[in-house]
């Protein structure tokens, strides 16, 4: 299997700067490829100490240049917050000074507080998101974006130089679409593109929705779907108690400031195009509590040893087979250190494990 890094530049700590944090959190992207990772990936987010990382097409042309091997993805470019002609442009250079090393990342975007201040309606999330995708996949892989008749983006002919190099082909190895609602699965499988998910809930659920989307797949394109993206927010420890507690303080921070920043104790999920499923989840967190919640979100993810985390991917593989293994370590004012002696010690010890694992490939692949 595949296995990658994510780089959040969450700034839940006091009296840390926001230069130092996020400089090093850089730094740990560029160390992962001297600990075996095939990817180092990067949110988009803007306006909040959530997660400060607002151009991730730019984040990944520094690592470009300080790596050699590593691959570069967006996770995700936030598709109704950017020009598709800007994106195209953007994208198109990073493959071309990284040497074909980058992966495009798609996704809608789902706080409300972003959406309002780009002064986009979120009413028009999903419209831009897939009107976006088609715009940007086709202009990667021809190096024209034409788009007269568009809704959201009406756009004449224009050719992107630099062109893409041929050599770089955007194959469906290299594109990759986040399905975080029930409604997102579809239009991912529609796109064609491999599905990325951040875990949530217990991972039979998202068994689910991954095998909704690899069928809906293979439907629609006749081929089996390479395989998907799971996202994790992660503890590596020498020590199982010490990690145990380590995930309970910093992964349920994490999780209070997902539900801060998306306003996931809000109501206004019911009244939203095109976002109505998620109403659902935040009148379950209500009923559960917030606490029971926290906790139930620090079980989804991964925390333990090197060799309690291979054992849990291991169940996840036997589940779905092969995945693209993803694994965040600094979140909710984790200290720095803490999280570098993580990336190291799972990049030494995990990372090894999980490129061992593979299923058997479908005969229709």
């Amino acid at each position: 299997m595949d296995v990658g890094m994510l780089l959040v530049f969450q700034n839940y700590h006091e009296n840390v700067s926001d230069q130092e944090v996020f400089v090093r959190e850089l730094e740990m992207g560029v160390a992962a490829e001297k600990y075996g990772f095939d990817a180092v990936w990067s949110a988009e987010h803007h306006f909040d100490d959530y997660s400060m990382c607002p151009d991730n097409m730019q984040i990944m042309s520094y690592l470009a240049a300080r790596t050699s091997t590593v691959k570069l993805g967006t996770g995700a470019v936030i598709l109704p917050w950017n020009n598709p002609v800007r994106v195209v442009e953007k994208m198109t250079m990073l493959d071309m000074m990284s040497g074909g090393r980058a992966l495009y990342g798609m996704g809608r975007g789902l706080a409300k507080m972003e959406y309002d201040a780009f002064g986009i309606p979120m009413d028009e999330a999903r419209g831009r998101f897939i009107e976006g995708a088609q715009m940007t996949i086709e202009g990667l892989r021809t190096g024209v974006v034409d788009n007269p008749d568009g809704e959201f983006y009406p756009q004449s002919r224009v050719d992107i130089r630099p062109a893409p190099n041929p050599a770089y082909e955007w194959g469906r190895d290299r594109l990759f679409g986040a399905a975080m609602s029930p409604d997102s699965v579809p239009v991912i499988a529609d796109l064609g593109v491999r599905m990325m998910t951040f875990m949530q809930f217990e991972f039979a659920k998202h068994a689910e929705a991954i095998n909704r989307w690899r069928g809906l797949y293979r439907e629609r394109w006749g081929t089996e779907p390479l395989p998907p993206v799971i996202q994790d927010f992660v503890v590596c420890h020498e020590d199982a108690d010490e990690a145990r507690r380590l995930a309970y303080e910093h992964v349920s921070r994490y999780f209070l400031s997902v539900i801060k920043h998306y306003d996931f104790a809000g109501e206004h999920w019911r009244e939203t195009k095109g976002y109505e499923t998620y109403q659902v989840g935040a009148d379950m967190i209500r009923e559960a509590g917030m606490e029971a919640a926290a906790d139930a979100y620090v079980e989804a993810n991964v925390y333990g040893t090197p060799e309690q985390i291979v054992e849990k991917y291991a169940a996840r593989h036997e589940a779905i087979g092969d995945f693209f293994a993803n694994a965040a370590f600094a979140f909710g004012g984790l200290p720095i250190e803490q999280a570098e002696k993580a990336l190291k010690l799972y990049g030494e010890k995990v990372v090894p494990e999980l490129h061992k694992m593979k299923a058997p490939v479908p005969a229709n692949a």
